[in-house]
C-alpha cells in the first residue's frame, strides 16, 4: 500500500449559559469571543528554530555543485526509477524546497525514504522535524497536518517536535479543528507530549470553546495533574479561561489554584474575572486596590488590565455597596496608565520569547558598558 502511495506521488509529479441580560451581551462580544486579530504563534524560535534552518538552506545553497534544477531533475528520475535514496540526498531535498512544486516532491521523497528506512535503528536522523519546519516556512499547514497523520508513515513523526510545529501552525490560521485532530493522531500513534504540547492542547481547545473541547481540556489537566507532571502556566492559564468561557465558574478557580506562581499579568486579569462573575466584590476590590498600591520599584511594571476585565468588574459591582469604591479603584488604574486596550485573549495568545531571543534583546537594550561605563563599541558589544 506505502508503494503504491509512493508511485501515485510520482505520477503526479509529472462558544455563558445561565448568565443574563446586559452582563451575556458584554461578556458574548468581549471576552467571551475571541478576536480574530489575536492569531499569534504559540511556540518560540527556541522550538521552531526557523531562522537556524532558514540560515543551514542558504548554506546548502551557496555550498551544492551545479543548480537547484539539476538536481530536483535527478532526484525526481531516481523516484521514477525506484532507486535508493540517501540520508544525505533526502537533507540536501529539504533544503533546497523554495515553492509548493518543491514540497510535492518533498512529500514523495519521504514516503519512500520512510518505506526504504522503516526499521532503521534508534538514534537515526529524525527528518519529521525538518520537514515540518519546511512547511511552517512556506505556509504548506495542510499539508504538514495530513502528512502527519498518514497512515503511510506511521513511525517516521516520531517526536513530540514534529507534531507541536504543525499544530503551531495551524493554531496560527485558525484551524483549531485540524489542530485537535492532529494533537489527538499523536497520542494514537504513542508520540509522548511535552510541556509545549499541553499548551498548544490548552490553546486550541479554549480557542473552539465548546462543552466538548472544555472536557477535553479538563480530562487533560486532570490525567497530568493526576500523573504528577509539572503543566506550564500558560496551559493552567488556557484552561481556566476556557472555564470562564464556558461559565463554570468552580473549575476555573480550581484549574487557577494549581498554578504555582500567579503573579504574572495574564493571572492577574483571570483572578478579577474569576472573583468579579463569582460575586466576590470585596476580594476583588482588595486585588485591584493592591495593583495600585504596590511599593515596587519604579523600573518594575505595575499590574496591568485589559478594558474588558475592568468593565466587567465595573458592571458586577453595579448598585452593590462596594460600587462607589471600585469605581473609584477602576478610574486610578485608568489614570496611571494600568489599564490596556490589549484584550485577555491577546494576551493568551502570544509568542514566548525564548532564551535566544532573550539574550538578543538584553544585548540590544545593553548600550553602556558594565565596566566602564561608557558607550559600548560595536566590536565589545560581546564583553
Amino acid at each position: 500500500m506505502a508503494l503504491g502511495r509512493t508511485r501515485s506521488c510520482v505520477d503526479i509529479l509529472l462558544r455563558y449559559g445561565p448568565v443574563k441580560g446586559l452582563l451575556r451581551g458584554f461578556l458574548q462580544t468581549d471576552f467571551m469571543t475571541c478576536r480574530e486579530g489575536a492569531k499569534r504563534h504559540l511556540l518560540s524560535e527556541d522550538v521552531v528554530k526557523l531562522q537556524d534552518f532558514q540560515r543551514r538552506k542558504l548554506v546548502v545553497a551557496h555550498q551544492m555543485s551545479g543548480s537547484k534544477s539539476n538536481f530536483f531533475e535527478a532526484f525526481n528520475k531516481k523516484l521514477k526509477k525506484n532507486e535508493l535514496i540517501l540520508q544525505d540526498e533526502l537533507k540536501m531535498l529539504l533544503h533546497l524546497c523554495q515553492s509548493a512544486e518543491d514540497m510535492d516532491t518533498a512529500r514523495c521523497a519521504i514516503y519512500r525514504y520512510h518505506e526504504e528506512n522503516a526499521n532503521t535503528a534508534f538514534g537515526e536522523f529524525k527528518f519529521g522535524p525538518l520537514f515540518m519546519r519546511l512547511c511552517f516556512e512556506l505556509g504548506q499547514e495542510e499539508m504538514a497536518a495530513s502528512t502527519l497523520t498518514d497512515q503511510n508513515l506511521r513511525g517516521f513523526f516520531c517526536d513530540s517536535t514534529s507534531f507541536n510545529i504543525a499544530v503551531d501552525m495551524l493554531f496560527t490560521k485558525g484551524l483549531y479543528q485540524s489542530a485537535l485532530d492532529v494533537l489527538r493522531d499523536m497520542k494514537k500513534q504513542g508520540v509522548q507530549s511535552n510541556k509545549d504540547t499541553f499548551t498548544l492542547e490548552a490553546a486550541t481547545c479554549y480557542k473552539l470553546n465548546t462543552p466538548e473541547s472544555f472536557k477535553i481540556c479538563s480530562a487533560l489537566m486532570d490525567e497530568a495533574q493526576g500523573r504528577g507532571s509539572v503543566l506550564p502556566r500558560h496551559a493552567y492559564s488556557f484552561t481556566v479561561a476556557l472555564a470562564l468561557r464556558q461559565n463554570d465558574v468552580p473549575n476555573a478557580q480550581r484549574f487557577f489554584n494549581l498554578i504555582m506562581s500567579a503573579e504574572s499579568r495574564i493571572c492577574q486579569n483571570l483572578k478579577v474575572l474569576i472573583l468579579a462573575m463569582a460575586g466576590d466584590m470585596k476580594e476583588c476590590l482588595d486585588v485591584l486596590t493592591f495593583a495600585i498600591s504596590s511599593s515596587s520599584p519604579a523600573f518594575i511594571k505595575k499590574p496591568e488590565f485589559a478594558q474588558e476585565v475592568v468593565d466587567l468588574a465595573r458592571l458586577r459591582s453595579k448598585d452593590s455597596p462596594l460600587m462607589a469604591s471600585v469605581e473609584q479603584v477602576l478610574s486610578s488604574l485608568q489614570q496611571s496608565g494600568q489599564v490596556t486596550q490589549e484584550s485577555l485573549d491577546q494576551m493568551l495568545c502570544h509568542t514566548p520569547v525564548g532564551r535566544k531571543g532573550m539574550s538578543t534583546r538584553l544585548m540590544e537594550d545593553r548600550k553602556i558598558s558594565r565596566r566602564t561605563l561608557r558607550p559600548l563599541q560595536s566590536t565589545l558589544l560581546s564583553e
